[in-house]
């Protein structure tokens, strides 16, 4: 069965397209691709962007992806973009006031 892993770092994208057998598992890929550095980890690793764990069983065509870690909180992220440029009606009552 053909799938691809792909891992995609900053400065460089890598895409394996590897011949498996029926029955492979996510954490075989990786491990046939050599990108295998984070263990056991099965919160960084998906197949077409949904989450699985490693032992999932492959299908023909799937393509594996093994995501890297955020660089910061998305929800943190958009309180200091929503402090630093406050739109919406508590925004105008600010402006008003002032």
């Amino acid at each position: 069965m053909r799938v691809e892993v792909v891992l995609a770092l900053p400065e460089v994208q890598r895409c394996i397209a590897l011949d498996l057998p029926e029955g492979a598992t996510v954490a075989d890929a990786i491990a046939a691709a050599g990108l295998d550095s984070s263990g056991d980890d099965d919160d960084h690793v998906g197949i077409w962007n949904r989450r699985v764990t490693r032992s999932t069983v492959l299908r023909e065509a799937d393509r594996v992806e093994i995501y890297r870690p955020l660089v910061a909180d998305p929800k943190q992220a958009r309180r200091v973009r929503a402090e630093r440029n406050p739109v919406g009606v508590q925004a105008k009552r600010r402006i008003s006031r002032s």
